[in-house]
Formats: structure tokens, sequence, C-alpha cells
């Protein structure tokens, strides 16, 4: 028997600011879907899933949940007021003592639930809001850029919780690994149409380029026929004297059709320029060392970086990769070691934080008040690669209408944001490209155009991302943060680099995923002999801490387990905590056979 569908929307039409968004839109969302939504950044992604969770009210139509149906949202900007700290917000609305929940989800986005909200971030706030949703469980999920302020280890924590979950979810992300391993069906938003595919993002491109191969035949086919019911109109006035005029109002009507047909988006019309070719060798650092405190940053550490180099820098949030390109850079001094510059170095930075825009000035004064663009005697035009041009125009190249060029740069969305910063780089001559955090809100075209810039860039680049799939398809050598201040070299990008650790394929996509003291022992490295290897080292000291968190967790699952009315009362919620339960003692199992072994070749 066919279930009902968890969502359904029929015959919404949404318009802001006189253009509309939507017109006569209908879907449905069916139990078990799991589904990718994109579109062009604009396109209406983030008002859709608002439009579902019932945030925003369309003009007409109807969003339809059955009546017991539980629907969770991901806020973008969490409204934390009210709350004294991260884990009281996330626990809000659970039921007594399953707040275990939170702790779980704390662990693997990486958050302390006891922080303040008062001197919570952004993300930690961002993290917190995604947590209170995987810890109450709803039966539909909606998720607007979930794996933004993830770093890869919790990226791959909630990859394998979504893989896990039988909950049904709608995803938006532009992290095309993320997408390709999670979904089963593509919503794609192109000018207000919404279309269904009935395959995951793995497939969405194929799709695209096949609709608009064929939108574009259709239009073609219809330009030809206007031109020739055009020339027949024309030609026919000296042949007879009363014309067609059911043909002539086929030929009105088909000029209206074509009128009304909406162009698609261009691509942004970025471009980098290199300035002065640097000289062969463009970074060399030797010993270098950083710690705050007590806390090391970074051990002594060797890097060479030459002309062309497309560097890119891993690990988790916290690790030290910003740290360390910025003693790169000579931002901030090393507390050991030497950093030498090569000659001619031309820098331009791409900021994590988006820093270098102030959120009160217009897109206009953003650029015609940057130094390095303004041009002299001129305020409707900057210098874009050395040469003049019109404000206008050089916003219209990055996607910009004329009506944002006077609006405050706050009023943009994270993408836009993004995307005028990007414009603001791309205006200056540089070789030695800093991008921290670039793939943060963009939209998959414009990291599709980005990553083809870099590829023909003749200068350097220094990345960090937890995009894998960017990096794999930028990256010619990748910088390993790996805990406790060590930094270590690989040739290659993402997948190179986990070949090189011995986590390559798919499976060890999950693996990585997976609790630690859930994983086979580790067989990274090359172990002397009788010995351990730097890696497996590492793990044993760490294992300790593994085996008191779920220690710490079998004690909490005990304690509410031991209700005896819970059974009886919450047969579902009794049910859900015994699997945990006994998911806990395995992996506690797991963890101390793993130390054991690695203890006794230690000692051998």
């Amino acid at each position: 028997m066919a279930r009902a569908p968890l969502l359904q929307l029929t015959g919404i039409s949404l318009t802001f600011g006189g253009n509309p968004v939507f017109d006569d839109l209908s879907l449905t969302v069916q139990p078990g879907d799991r589904v990718a939504l994109v579109g062009r950044n604009g396109s209406g992604k983030s008002t859709l899933m608002k439009v579902m969770a019932g945030l925003v009210e369309p003009d007409r139509g109807e969003v339809i949940v059955p009546v017991g149906t539980t629907v969770g949202y991901m806020e973008q900007d969490p409204d934390l007021s009210g709350f004294a700290t991260l884990g009281e917000f996330a626990a809000a609305g659970l039921p007594l003592g399953e707040d275990y929940r939170v702790a779980m989800a704390a662990e693997g986005l990486k958050f302390d639930p006891d922080r303040p909200v008062a001197t919570a971030s952004g993300g930690e706030r961002r993290r917190a809001a995604l947590a209170r949703l995987l810890a109450q469980a709803p039966e539909l999920m909606l998720l607007d850029e979930p794996t933004n302020h993830l770093d890869i280890e919790a990226i791959g924590w909630l990859e394998e919780q979504l893989s896990d979950s039988r909950t049904a979810f709608v995803l938006i992300s532009h992290d095309r690994a993320f997408l390709r391993r999670l979904t089963r069906a593509t919503l794609w938003i192109d000018r207000g149409e919404v279309r269904r595919q009935e395959r995951g993002f793995d497939g969405f491109e194929e799709w695209r380029e096949a609709t608009w191969a064929a939108e574009d035949e259709a239009r073609h086919k219809l330009d030809r026929k206007i031109k020739a019911e055009g020339r027949w109109a024309v030609e026919g006035i000296s042949a007879r004297r009363k014309r067609n005029q059911g043909r002539v109002r086929a030929l009105a009507a088909l000029r209206a059709e074509r009128a009304g047909q909406i162009r698609r988006q261009g691509t942004a019309a970025m471009a980098l320029e290199s300035g002065t070719q640097s000289g062969k060798r463009v970074i060399e650092a030797k010993g270098i060392s950083k710690a705050f405190g007590d806390r090391v940053i970074l051990h002594p550490f060797d890097l060479r970086v030459q002309r062309g180099d497309r560097i890119a820098f891993v690990g988790p949030n916290g690790a030290g990769k910003t740290t360390l390109i910025k003693m790169l850079t000579g931002e901030i001094a090393p507390d050991t070691g030497t950093v030498a510059h090569g000659t001619n170095l031309e820098v331009a930075v791409f900021d994590q934080a988006r820093a270098a825009i102030d959120d009160t000035v217009s897109l206009w004064d953003a650029l015609t008040g940057d130094p390095a663009m303004r041009v002299s005697g001129r305020s409707d035009q900057v210098m874009v690669r050395g040469q003049p041009k019109h404000v206008i125009a050089y916003l219209k190249d990055f996607l910009f209408d004329d009506a944002q060029a006077r609006a405050p740069v706050g009023s943009l969305s994270g993408g836009e944001k993004a995307r005028l910063l990007l414009a603001r780089i791309m205006a200056r001559p540089s070789n030695l490209l800093v991008l921290d955090e670039p793939t943060n809100d963009l939209d998959i075209e414009t990291l599709d155009l980005l990553q083809d810039i870099l590829g023909d860039y003749d200068g350097t680049v220094l990345l960090v991302s937890h995009d894998r799939d960017f990096i794999d398809r930028v990256a010619d050598t990748t910088v390993a943060m790996e805990g406790d201040g060590r930094a270590v070299v690989y040739a290659g990008g993402w997948t190179d680099y986990r070949a090189q650790r011995g986590e390559d394929a798919p499976e060890a996509d999950a693996a990585e995923a997976r609790p630690a003291a859930a994983r086979p022992a580790p067989a990274r490295g090359a172990p002397g002999r009788g010995g351990l290897s730097f890696t497996e080292r590492h793990r044993l000291e760490s294992l300790p801490d593994v085996i008191a968190r779920l220690e710490a967790e079998i004690a909490r699952l005990t304690d509410f387990l031991a209700d005896p009315q819970l059974f009886a009362t919450a047969p579902a919620k009794f049910a859900k905590a015994s699997a945990a339960l006994a998911e806990r003692q395995q992996a506690l199992a797991a963890a101390e056979e793993e130390w054991l072994a690695l203890a006794e070749r230690a000692e051998a």
C-alpha cells in the first residue's frame, strides 16, 4: 500500500518585489526521499525550502503536511535568544532524558554544548542548529547548506548519519561529493520552473545540458517559423488584397511566445590576470613553528612553494591552516624558523571571513572605494586589470543587476558577497593567489568557472577548503594539518592524499565518517620492525579519550533505560536508546581491542 506524501505543494505562486519567484509550482516529497535541491545563486532555492517549512507564505497555492508528520528545517541564521548555552538551544523541545542525542551530535559536529551563546561564533551557532535538527529526528529534514562551517571530518560524520538514517530529506549544498553520496533524486530550479529527476546529483549535469540543448533546439525552430511567417506576412500584401487574418494572429502569438521566454542567465565573466612573473621560488619556509600559549599550532615545518604550484591546506577546523598560510605570506611571524619570499610577488587574498567588504557601503562604493581599483577623477569607473571600466558594466560581469549597484553589501546573500569579493580580487593583477574557503556559498556553475580560471592562471595558488571535489580539481599538492601541530605534505589532491594514507576508495570514505572507536586498526604508514608508525602511535595516544567518551555515553544511555516505565510509556524511544546502547558497546569493545593490539606492538 502506497504511503501518503510527507509534504505536498500544489499551485504555489510567490512574488518578491514585483518579480515572480515561482508560478503554479507543484511537487511532492515522499517517505524515504533523498533529494538534492540545486540551482543558481538567487534562483530561489532557500525561498522554496522556507515555503516547504511553512516560514514563507505563498501568494497562492497550498502547502500540505499530513497531520502527525514532523518537518524540521535547519536555519541559516538561527535565533538563539533566550538560551544560555548552545547545548540548551540544541536540546530545546527534546523529551526529558534524551539530551544524550545532543551530546552525540555535538561531538560529531565539533562544538561545545557548554559554550555560552553570547560568545559563540556564527559557525558554532549553525552547528548547534544542525545538532538540534538531528536530535529531534523529524520525518522530513530540510537542510540548507549544512556543510558550511564544517570541516572535512565533521562533513564525513554528517554524511554517515544521513546515509544511515531512514529520515527523508531535501538538501541544498555546493559540495558535490556530499550531494553525490547522499541523494537519489534532484529538484532543479531554473528561471522559476522546478524540474524533478529520479536520479541523484551524480546525473544532474548531464540532465541539465540535455535539457538546455533541447530548449535551444526548440527556440531555434520557433525562430525559423517566426521568420518564415513574417516573410509571408510582408510578401503576401502585394500578392493578395486581403491577407489571411488567422495566420497574422498566429504570427503575433508566436512572437508573443518568443518574447515571453526567459533567457538563461549567463555565467559570470570572471577572469584572472597574472601580474609580473614572480621568481621561480615563491616561498621557502624552513623550520617554522607556532604556538599560542600552551597550544602548539605547528611543529617545525619546511615547505618550498614554486611558481605555478597549487597547494591545498586541509585539516580540522582550528588545526591552524589559516595561521600557517599567514606565516607563509608574512602576515604573521613564526616563533621559530624563517620564511623567504621570491622576487616580484603580487599577492591577492580571498578572505574566509569576507573581512575585506564593509556591509554598510553600496556595491558601487565597495568597488570605487578600493584604492587598487580607483580611477583618478572618475567616480563611475574602476580599473580592471589595467583598463578603466564602468562600475555597472563590471558588476554585470559578476551577475549583479543595475538595481543592486546602489544596494548595501549587507543585503547580499553569502554567494553574492563571495562574487563581489572575487570581483575585487580579479580586478588587479597578481601572481600569488590566497583562497581561504572560497567555495562557501558559491553555486556549482560559479565553482566550475572558478576552477577553469585557476587552471588557466599563470601564478601560484594557496587554497584552504573543505570541499573535497574542488581540492581534487584544483590542487597538485596537499598539506594536511593532522592535529597536535603536525603538518605533512602529500602529492596530489584530496583523493591522492587519502590514497597515500591508505584510505583510498569509496569504502574508506565511509570508514573515515564512522566514529573513530568503530574503525579497524589503522594500516597507515610504514611501521618499523616490531614498532608503530607515526600515525599508529598517535592513534594509541588518542584511544583512551575515545574509550572514556564511549563509556560516558553508555552510562547516560543506561541511566535513561533504567526507568521501569519507559518501555510501557514510550516503546519507540526505548527501542532507539537500546539500539544506540548496543552500538556504543560494540564500538567500546572495538576500541579496547584496538588499544590492546597497538599497545602490545609498541611494547614489542
